[in-house]
């Protein structure tokens, strides 16, 4: 069964790779609608959809603090403030690149066990080119950061918090008005990356861990405005997005055999979909290739999702899409897209996915046709 794709929306990104090396262009999804970011090496961003037209305003451009390649970003979601996490600090800036706060902690970069100040302490330095990395998100309503790091935290007068082993991984919340730590616990793990994945509850927030051959945990943290808690939803797993309701979330395992339906409150699985055996092998196929799932996934409606297995497609021609039936969680179809399309499906909101072009120069809106 085809299930066909209307498009909503063409995007032109921001930034164009071929004069700027960029990041791809990403669709945020926000109270009310998405918000697109790209970040090169000198500035992140950040461009409202829904604002786009002549005589108005349609962009909002961030200094970096530091390159691409260190660590992630997040958006408010009125654009009045960005929050990057680097190699030795997180830092909430202005578009006029002012800096509103930052909380310092411990180096990423392998067993340095340096107190940086600054970037320029280390750029030159190829022990710190490819450091491992935590990351950072804003709540849905703007009130709070949440952030991965590495301890120990570092006061203005460079004194290290006594309560934090060195190494030891943290996760806080932080006022994003201040930078002040709200909230603060112990991971217990050994990230060479993370993301976050926010939901609808400003006080609630995923945490997906990177720890190489070492695991791939799942953290669910809730702040009860006096104290932060974590739970562990997986062990193996990555999360992929957030129902509308935030009542139930979607994760796929590390070899990207099967995805997971979770039940928010308690992170329990409800059910799981195998790619083997569900999806057909790509047409173009010779046989014989595993079919497994992306690392991507959107959440369009309540009770629908649409599922990629572009990245195992990629070497025989198009991307595949499938809409996934929640909550039986069974294949309901493939997507019919009007023309070809690359890479996975990403969560937007409002009951659209987004996809990039193979190029990187532009992003498209899709929402269900029928």
């Amino acid at each position: 069964m085809t299930i066909p794709a209307r498009l909503v929306a063409t995007i032109a990104a921001p930034l164009d790779p071929a004069s700027t090396p960029a990041t791809a262009p990403q669709l945020l999804a926000r109270p009310g609608g998405a918000l697109l970011a790209q970040r090169s090496d000198t500035e992140l961003v950040a461009l409202d959809p829904d604002r786009s037209g002549p005589g108005r305003a349609t962009e909002v451009r961030f200094p970096a603090p530091w390159p691409r390649r260190v660590g992630s970003v997040a958006v408010a979601p009125g654009r009045e403030f960005a929050v990057f996490a680097g190699v030795h600090a997180v830092r909430s800036v202005t578009p006029a690149g002012a800096t509103r706060w930052e909380v310092r902690h411990g180096c990423w970069a392998g067993s340095c066990a340096a107190r940086h100040a600054s970037f320029d302490e280390y750029a030159h330095d190829a022990e710190h080119r490819y450091p491992d990395g935590g990351s950072v998100a804003v709540s849905a309503d703007g009130r709070y950061v949440w952030a991965h790091v590495r301890g120990p935290l570092i006061d203005h007068e460079n004194t290290a918090d006594e309560d934090t082993d060195d190494d030891q991984e943290l996760w806080l919340l932080l006022d994003a008005a201040d930078g002040r730590v709200l909230g603060r616990l112990s991971t217990g793990t050994i990230a060479s990356g993370s993301a976050h994945t926010p939901h609808p509850d400003p006080a609630r927030m995923g945490l997906s861990v990177g720890e190489g051959e070492e695991g791939s945990p799942v953290l669910w943290g809730r702040w009860d405005g006096r104290r932060l808690t974590v739970a562990e939803i997986g062990t193996e797993r990555l999360l992929l997005a957030v129902s509308p309701s935030g009542r139930h979330l979607l994760s796929v395992d590390a070899g990207q055999w099967s995805l997971a339906l979770h039940r928010a409150a308690d992170g329990s699985v409800l059910r799981e979909l195998a790619a083997e055996g569900t999806v057909p092998p790509h047409p173009a196929s010779p046989g014989g290739d595993r079919v497994h799932w992306d690392y991507d996934a959107a959440f369009v409606a309540e009770d629908t999702v649409v599922a990629g297995t572009s990245e195992c497609d990629a070497g025989f021609g198009a991307a595949r899409h499938w809409l996934v039936e929640v909550p039986g969680m069974s294949l309901g179809g493939e997507i019919g897209y009007p023309a070809p399309v690359s890479g996975p499906a990403r969560t937007v909101g409002g009951g659209r996915w987004c996809t990039v072009s193979k190029d990187g120069t532009s992003v498209q809106l899709w929402e269900l046709g029928r």
